[in-house]
Protein backbone atom coordinates (compact mmCIF):
# COMPACT_ATOMS: atom_id res chain seq x y z
CA UNK A 1 0.00 0.00 0.00
CA UNK A 2 1.52 3.47 -0.88
CA UNK A 3 1.40 6.49 0.97
CA UNK A 4 1.34 8.46 -1.90
CA UNK A 5 -1.57 10.98 -1.40
CA UNK A 6 -0.58 11.46 2.23
CA UNK A 7 1.66 14.55 2.36
CA UNK A 8 2.31 14.15 6.42
CA UNK A 9 6.09 13.04 6.95
CA UNK A 10 8.22 12.49 10.42
CA UNK A 11 11.48 14.41 10.47
CA UNK A 12 14.72 13.06 11.49
CA UNK A 13 17.17 14.31 13.17
CA UNK A 14 18.90 12.45 15.81
CA UNK A 15 20.24 9.31 15.92
CA UNK A 16 17.69 7.92 18.55
CA UNK A 17 14.89 8.62 15.80
CA UNK A 18 16.78 7.15 12.84
CA UNK A 19 17.61 3.93 15.15
CA UNK A 20 13.45 3.86 15.82
CA UNK A 21 13.11 4.82 11.90
CA UNK A 22 15.04 1.27 11.01
CA UNK A 23 13.40 -0.87 13.40
CA UNK A 24 9.91 0.80 11.92
CA UNK A 25 11.01 -0.46 8.36
CA UNK A 26 14.06 -2.66 8.28
CA UNK A 27 11.39 -5.70 7.03
CA UNK A 28 9.43 -3.88 4.47
CA UNK A 29 9.11 -5.27 0.90
CA UNK A 30 10.06 -1.77 -0.80
CA UNK A 31 11.61 1.65 -0.23
CA UNK A 32 11.18 4.77 -2.52
CA UNK A 33 14.00 7.41 -1.62
CA UNK A 34 15.81 10.33 -3.28
CA UNK A 35 18.83 12.64 -1.93
CA UNK A 36 19.39 16.13 -1.51
CA UNK A 37 23.42 17.16 -1.77
CA UNK A 38 25.44 20.07 -2.85
CA UNK A 39 28.13 19.61 -5.03
CA UNK A 40 29.35 23.20 -5.78
CA UNK A 41 32.96 23.93 -5.31
CA UNK A 42 33.69 20.16 -3.70
CA UNK A 43 34.96 17.12 -5.02
CA UNK A 44 33.17 15.36 -2.43
CA UNK A 45 29.22 16.47 -2.45
CA UNK A 46 27.99 16.96 1.00
CA UNK A 47 24.44 15.23 1.33
CA UNK A 48 22.08 17.33 3.01
CA UNK A 49 18.68 15.40 2.98
CA UNK A 50 17.45 11.43 2.61
CA UNK A 51 13.71 11.18 1.43
CA UNK A 52 12.35 8.44 2.41
CA UNK A 53 8.62 6.88 1.59
CA UNK A 54 7.97 2.88 2.59
CA UNK A 55 4.18 1.12 3.55
CA UNK A 56 4.84 2.68 7.39
CA UNK A 57 5.02 6.15 5.99
CA UNK A 58 6.85 8.84 5.15
CA UNK A 59 10.51 10.25 6.42
CA UNK A 60 12.96 13.03 5.58
CA UNK A 61 16.47 12.40 7.31
CA UNK A 62 18.62 15.44 7.96
CA UNK A 63 21.89 14.02 8.13
CA UNK A 64 23.65 17.07 9.82
CA UNK A 65 22.17 15.58 12.95
CA UNK A 66 21.66 11.45 12.87
CA UNK A 67 25.33 10.67 13.64
CA UNK A 68 26.77 7.74 11.41
CA UNK A 69 23.92 6.64 8.44
CA UNK A 70 24.61 3.12 8.73
CA UNK A 71 21.78 1.69 9.55
CA UNK A 72 19.76 3.95 6.63
CA UNK A 73 22.73 2.23 4.45
CA UNK A 74 21.96 -1.01 5.88
CA UNK A 75 18.56 -0.81 4.44
CA UNK A 76 20.18 0.34 1.18
CA UNK A 77 22.27 -2.67 1.13
CA UNK A 78 19.47 -5.25 2.25
CA UNK A 79 18.60 -7.33 -0.83
CA UNK A 80 14.76 -8.66 0.34
CA UNK A 81 13.96 -4.29 0.45
CA UNK A 82 13.01 -3.06 -3.19
CA UNK A 83 14.64 0.36 -3.15
CA UNK A 84 12.69 2.34 -5.80
CA UNK A 85 14.38 5.44 -7.49
CA UNK A 86 13.97 7.56 -10.82
CA UNK A 87 17.69 8.70 -12.35
CA UNK A 88 18.68 7.00 -8.66
CA UNK A 89 22.58 6.73 -10.65
CA UNK A 90 23.79 9.68 -8.54
CA UNK A 91 21.97 9.04 -5.32
CA UNK A 92 23.63 5.41 -5.27
CA UNK A 93 27.05 7.02 -6.65
CA UNK A 94 27.19 9.45 -3.87
CA UNK A 95 26.17 6.82 -1.04
CA UNK A 96 29.07 5.08 -2.86
CA UNK A 97 31.77 7.50 -2.95
CA UNK A 98 30.90 8.38 0.88
CA UNK A 99 30.48 5.29 2.47
CA UNK A 100 31.42 2.44 0.06
CA UNK A 101 27.67 1.20 -0.06
CA UNK A 102 26.83 -1.13 -2.89
CA UNK A 103 23.01 -1.08 -3.02
CA UNK A 104 21.33 -4.20 -3.79
CA UNK A 105 17.68 -5.09 -5.34
CA UNK A 106 17.38 -1.41 -7.23
CA UNK A 107 14.22 -0.20 -9.67
CA UNK A 108 15.03 2.82 -11.55
CA UNK A 109 11.66 4.37 -13.05
CA UNK A 110 13.48 6.60 -15.59
CA UNK A 111 15.01 2.76 -16.48
CA UNK A 112 12.33 1.38 -16.84
CA UNK A 113 10.60 4.34 -18.94
CA UNK A 114 13.08 3.85 -21.69
CA UNK A 115 11.90 0.40 -22.50
CA UNK A 116 8.33 1.81 -22.28
CA UNK A 117 8.61 3.70 -25.26
CA UNK A 118 10.06 7.16 -23.61
CA UNK A 119 12.80 8.68 -24.40
CA UNK A 120 16.20 8.18 -22.20
CA UNK A 121 16.74 9.96 -20.07
CA UNK A 122 13.26 11.44 -19.22
CA UNK A 123 12.89 14.14 -15.96
CA UNK A 124 10.87 13.15 -13.06
CA UNK A 125 8.50 15.59 -13.78
CA UNK A 126 7.45 14.98 -17.26
CA UNK A 127 7.07 11.18 -16.45
CA UNK A 128 4.71 11.57 -13.50
CA UNK A 129 2.73 14.37 -15.56
CA UNK A 130 2.27 11.67 -18.07
CA UNK A 131 1.84 8.71 -16.22
CA UNK A 132 -0.10 9.84 -13.15
CA UNK A 133 -1.48 12.87 -14.12
CA UNK A 134 -0.07 14.71 -11.86
CA UNK A 135 1.74 18.45 -11.40
CA UNK A 136 4.47 18.65 -8.97
CA UNK A 137 5.44 22.00 -7.52
CA UNK A 138 8.20 24.21 -8.62
CA UNK A 139 10.47 26.57 -7.01
CA UNK A 140 13.12 24.66 -4.73
CA UNK A 141 15.13 22.54 -7.25
CA UNK A 142 18.41 25.04 -6.64
CA UNK A 143 17.34 25.28 -2.88
CA UNK A 144 20.61 25.93 -0.55
CA UNK A 145 19.84 22.54 0.93
CA UNK A 146 23.10 23.02 3.30
CA UNK A 147 20.76 25.80 5.27
CA UNK A 148 19.59 25.39 8.73
CA UNK A 149 16.32 25.09 9.49
CA UNK A 150 14.71 24.07 6.33
CA UNK A 151 11.50 26.07 5.09
CA UNK A 152 8.57 24.09 5.43
CA UNK A 153 8.11 24.30 1.69
CA UNK A 154 11.16 23.56 0.61
CA UNK A 155 10.63 20.15 3.17
CA UNK A 156 7.44 19.86 0.85
CA UNK A 157 9.05 20.21 -2.45
CA UNK A 158 11.65 17.35 -1.34
CA UNK A 159 8.91 15.01 0.20
CA UNK A 160 7.29 15.13 -3.22
CA UNK A 161 10.60 13.39 -5.36
CA UNK A 162 9.48 10.16 -3.48
CA UNK A 163 6.13 10.07 -3.21
CA UNK A 164 4.97 9.62 -7.13
CA UNK A 165 7.59 6.75 -7.39
CA UNK A 166 5.35 3.44 -5.72
CA UNK A 167 2.81 4.27 -8.43
CA UNK A 168 5.38 4.65 -11.20
CA UNK A 169 6.84 1.03 -10.15
CA UNK A 170 3.44 -0.36 -10.22
CA UNK A 171 2.46 1.04 -13.36
CA UNK A 172 6.35 0.21 -14.85
CA UNK A 173 6.31 -3.51 -13.81
CA UNK A 174 3.31 -4.41 -14.62
CA UNK A 175 4.11 -2.65 -18.66
CA UNK A 176 7.35 -4.43 -18.27
CA UNK A 177 6.04 -7.50 -17.78
CA UNK A 178 3.18 -7.59 -20.49
CA UNK A 179 5.89 -6.84 -23.01
CA UNK A 180 8.42 -9.43 -21.56
CA UNK A 181 11.04 -7.13 -20.95
CA UNK A 182 11.43 -7.02 -17.29
CA UNK A 183 14.81 -9.15 -17.87
CA UNK A 184 16.02 -6.50 -20.07
CA UNK A 185 14.90 -3.75 -17.51
CA UNK A 186 16.90 -6.21 -14.60
CA UNK A 187 19.94 -6.57 -16.44
CA UNK A 188 20.84 -2.39 -16.43
CA UNK A 189 19.08 -2.14 -12.49
CA UNK A 190 21.67 -5.29 -11.54
CA UNK A 191 24.29 -2.43 -13.13
CA UNK A 192 24.06 -0.50 -9.90
CA UNK A 193 24.43 -3.36 -7.51
CA UNK A 194 27.62 -4.06 -8.35
CA UNK A 195 30.94 -2.13 -6.94
CA UNK A 196 33.11 -1.58 -10.27
CA UNK A 197 29.86 0.30 -11.75
CA UNK A 198 31.02 2.79 -9.10
CA UNK A 199 34.78 2.81 -9.65
CA UNK A 200 36.28 5.46 -12.01
CA UNK A 201 39.96 5.42 -13.63
CA UNK A 202 41.67 9.20 -13.10
CA UNK A 203 42.46 8.25 -16.79
CA UNK A 204 38.25 8.01 -17.51
CA UNK A 205 37.85 11.75 -18.94
CA UNK A 206 40.75 12.01 -21.44
CA UNK A 207 39.40 8.48 -23.17
CA UNK A 208 36.20 9.18 -23.17
CA UNK A 209 36.81 12.97 -24.00
CA UNK A 210 36.13 13.88 -28.19
CA UNK A 211 39.55 16.39 -27.86
CA UNK A 212 41.30 13.21 -27.93
CA UNK A 213 40.51 12.28 -31.46
CA UNK A 214 42.38 15.20 -32.91
CA UNK A 215 45.68 14.81 -30.51
CA UNK A 216 49.27 13.91 -31.75
CA UNK A 217 50.70 11.01 -29.33
CA UNK A 218 52.49 12.90 -27.51
CA UNK A 219 49.81 15.08 -26.69
CA UNK A 220 47.48 12.70 -25.85
CA UNK A 221 50.07 11.40 -23.02
CA UNK A 222 49.95 15.03 -21.58
CA UNK A 223 45.96 14.79 -21.48
CA UNK A 224 46.12 11.53 -20.07
CA UNK A 225 48.20 13.34 -17.43
CA UNK A 226 46.96 16.41 -16.87
CA UNK A 227 43.05 15.18 -16.57
CA UNK A 228 44.71 12.63 -13.90
CA UNK A 229 46.34 15.20 -11.96
CA UNK A 230 43.64 17.66 -11.94
CA UNK A 231 41.46 14.47 -10.47
CA UNK A 232 43.82 14.20 -8.13
CA UNK A 233 44.23 17.64 -7.05
CA UNK A 234 40.63 17.88 -6.40
CA UNK A 235 39.96 15.21 -4.54
CA UNK A 236 43.39 15.48 -2.23
CA UNK A 237 41.80 19.60 -1.82
CA UNK A 238 38.41 18.66 -1.77
CA UNK A 239 37.79 21.26 -4.28
CA UNK A 240 35.89 21.21 -7.74
CA UNK A 241 37.86 20.21 -10.99
CA UNK A 242 36.92 23.53 -12.23
CA UNK A 243 38.57 25.09 -9.13
CA UNK A 244 41.99 23.42 -9.72
CA UNK A 245 41.66 23.76 -12.83
CA UNK A 246 38.77 25.57 -15.33
CA UNK A 247 38.24 22.95 -18.13
CA UNK A 248 38.19 25.71 -20.88
CA UNK A 249 41.62 26.18 -20.65
CA UNK A 250 42.80 22.47 -20.98
CA UNK A 251 42.92 22.42 -24.51
CA UNK A 252 45.16 25.16 -24.94
CA UNK A 253 47.90 24.29 -22.46
CA UNK A 254 47.32 20.60 -24.39
CA UNK A 255 48.49 22.07 -27.49
CA UNK A 256 50.88 24.85 -26.36
CA UNK A 257 53.00 22.64 -23.01
CA UNK A 258 55.03 21.18 -25.66
CA UNK A 259 56.59 24.72 -26.61
CA UNK A 260 57.15 24.97 -23.32
CA UNK A 261 56.38 27.74 -20.47
CA UNK A 262 56.97 30.58 -22.42
CA UNK A 263 54.42 29.85 -25.28
CA UNK A 264 51.81 29.15 -22.18
CA UNK A 265 52.68 32.58 -21.11
CA UNK A 266 51.92 34.10 -24.30
CA UNK A 267 48.81 32.40 -25.04
CA UNK A 268 45.62 34.41 -24.05
CA UNK A 269 43.44 31.99 -23.61
CA UNK A 270 45.69 31.16 -20.13
CA UNK A 271 45.78 33.81 -17.67
CA UNK A 272 49.28 34.61 -16.05
CA UNK A 273 48.14 33.62 -12.78
CA UNK A 274 47.70 30.10 -13.84
CA UNK A 275 50.89 29.88 -15.70
CA UNK A 276 52.71 31.55 -12.67
CA UNK A 277 51.27 29.16 -10.65
CA UNK A 278 51.20 26.11 -12.49
CA UNK A 279 53.23 26.31 -15.43
CA UNK A 280 56.18 24.29 -14.01
CA UNK A 281 53.80 21.74 -13.11
CA UNK A 282 52.19 21.58 -16.66
CA UNK A 283 55.64 21.19 -18.34
CA UNK A 284 57.05 18.97 -16.06
CA UNK A 285 54.05 16.20 -16.70
CA UNK A 286 54.57 16.73 -20.38
CA UNK A 287 58.07 15.92 -20.48
CA UNK A 288 57.98 12.84 -18.00
CA UNK A 289 58.98 9.61 -19.13
CA UNK A 290 56.10 7.23 -20.26
CA UNK A 291 54.51 4.64 -17.43
CA UNK A 292 53.56 1.25 -18.37
CA UNK A 293 50.39 2.10 -16.97
CA UNK A 294 50.16 5.16 -19.36
CA UNK A 295 51.21 2.80 -22.33
CA UNK A 296 48.44 0.66 -21.79
CA UNK A 297 45.66 3.70 -21.47
CA UNK A 298 47.23 4.67 -24.56
CA UNK A 299 46.06 1.42 -26.28
CA UNK A 300 43.07 1.91 -25.37
CA UNK A 301 41.86 4.58 -27.14
CA UNK A 302 41.17 3.79 -30.92
CA UNK A 303 43.10 5.22 -33.92
CA UNK A 304 40.39 7.63 -35.49
CA UNK A 305 41.63 8.58 -38.02
CA UNK A 306 41.61 4.56 -39.18
CA UNK A 307 37.92 5.43 -39.36
CA UNK A 308 38.34 8.67 -41.26
CA UNK A 309 36.43 7.35 -44.46
CA UNK A 310 33.29 8.49 -46.04
CA UNK A 311 31.84 5.20 -47.01
CA UNK A 312 32.60 4.27 -43.83
CA UNK A 313 30.35 7.09 -42.09
CA UNK A 314 27.91 6.71 -44.35
CA UNK A 315 27.78 2.89 -43.49
CA UNK A 316 27.87 4.31 -39.84
CA UNK A 317 24.87 6.38 -39.92
CA UNK A 318 22.77 4.11 -41.72
CA UNK A 319 23.11 1.72 -39.19
CA UNK A 320 22.81 3.73 -36.34
CA UNK A 321 19.07 5.01 -38.53
CA UNK A 322 18.09 1.36 -38.46
CA UNK A 323 18.94 0.77 -34.87
CA UNK A 324 16.94 4.35 -34.53
CA UNK A 325 13.94 3.16 -36.28
CA UNK A 326 13.60 -0.29 -34.57
CA UNK A 327 13.62 1.61 -31.29
CA UNK A 328 10.89 3.73 -32.60
CA UNK A 329 8.84 0.77 -33.84
CA UNK A 330 9.64 -1.53 -30.84
CA UNK A 331 9.46 1.42 -27.87
CA UNK A 332 12.77 1.16 -26.54
CA UNK A 333 15.13 4.24 -25.96
CA UNK A 334 17.51 4.52 -28.89
CA UNK A 335 19.89 6.25 -26.38
CA UNK A 336 19.60 2.76 -24.07
CA UNK A 337 20.89 0.87 -27.03
CA UNK A 338 23.40 2.73 -27.89
CA UNK A 339 24.73 6.36 -29.67
CA UNK A 340 26.21 7.37 -32.59
CA UNK A 341 29.04 7.69 -31.35
CA UNK A 342 29.45 4.21 -29.57
CA UNK A 343 28.93 2.79 -33.57
CA UNK A 344 31.96 4.57 -34.75
CA UNK A 345 33.79 3.48 -31.66
CA UNK A 346 32.51 0.00 -32.33
CA UNK A 347 33.93 -0.17 -35.39
CA UNK A 348 37.59 1.30 -34.07
CA UNK A 349 37.27 -1.11 -30.54
CA UNK A 350 36.06 -4.57 -30.97
CA UNK A 351 36.91 -5.10 -27.19
CA UNK A 352 34.60 -1.94 -26.40
CA UNK A 353 31.63 -3.54 -28.64
CA UNK A 354 31.68 -6.94 -27.35
CA UNK A 355 31.38 -5.22 -23.67
CA UNK A 356 28.73 -2.88 -24.93
CA UNK A 357 26.62 -5.71 -26.65
CA UNK A 358 28.71 -8.72 -26.83
CA UNK A 359 25.65 -10.40 -24.64
CA UNK A 360 22.24 -9.67 -23.27
CA UNK A 361 19.25 -7.89 -23.45
CA UNK A 362 20.84 -5.65 -26.70
CA UNK A 363 21.75 -8.44 -28.77
CA UNK A 364 18.49 -10.20 -28.58
CA UNK A 365 16.89 -6.84 -28.90
CA UNK A 366 18.92 -6.42 -32.37
CA UNK A 367 18.54 -9.15 -34.07
CA UNK A 368 20.83 -11.59 -35.69
CA UNK A 369 21.22 -9.24 -39.10
CA UNK A 370 22.09 -6.35 -36.80
CA UNK A 371 24.44 -8.26 -34.60
CA UNK A 372 26.26 -9.84 -37.57
CA UNK A 373 26.42 -6.15 -39.54
CA UNK A 374 28.14 -4.80 -36.08
CA UNK A 375 30.52 -7.72 -35.67
CA UNK A 376 31.36 -6.66 -39.34
CA UNK A 377 31.68 -3.55 -39.58
CA UNK A 378 35.24 -3.93 -40.90
CA UNK A 379 34.05 -5.76 -44.03
CA UNK A 380 30.78 -4.12 -44.44
CA UNK A 381 29.85 -3.04 -48.12
CA UNK A 382 26.96 -0.72 -49.54
CA UNK A 383 25.35 -1.19 -52.59
CA UNK A 384 21.78 0.44 -54.24
CA UNK A 385 20.40 -1.93 -56.80
CA UNK A 386 17.08 -1.37 -57.90
CA UNK A 387 15.78 1.03 -55.65
CA UNK A 388 16.92 -1.27 -53.02
CA UNK A 389 19.90 -0.39 -50.56
CA UNK A 390 21.81 -3.42 -49.75
CA UNK A 391 23.98 -3.80 -46.96
CA UNK A 392 26.48 -6.69 -47.19
CA UNK A 393 29.29 -8.59 -45.65
CA UNK A 394 32.63 -7.90 -48.15
CA UNK A 395 33.81 -11.78 -46.63
CA UNK A 396 30.43 -13.31 -47.92
CA UNK A 397 30.34 -12.45 -51.69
Amino acid sequence: MSNSTNRSYEFIDSPVQLEAFYQANKEVPWLCFDTEFVGEKRYWPRLCLIQVATEKGNYLIDPFHCGKLDLFLALMEDAKICKITHAGDNDYRLLNNLFGTVPKNVFDTQIAAGFLGYRYPISFRKLVETELGWHLKKGYAVADWEARPFQQRQLTYALEDVLPLYNLWQKASGRLKKYKREAWAKEEFEKLETAVYYEKSPYHEAINSNMIKSLANKEKLFFLRLTKWRVETAEKRNHSKEMVLPSKMINHIVRNVGAGKDALKKNRRIPDKVTDQLGDVFVNLYKQGESEIERSMLAKIPDFDKGDDQNEDIIIDLLYLLIKYKCIEDKVATSLVCSKNQLLRFKLDRAYKEEAIGFGWRRIFLGDDMVSWLDHMEDLKLEINGGKIEIKVIDEE
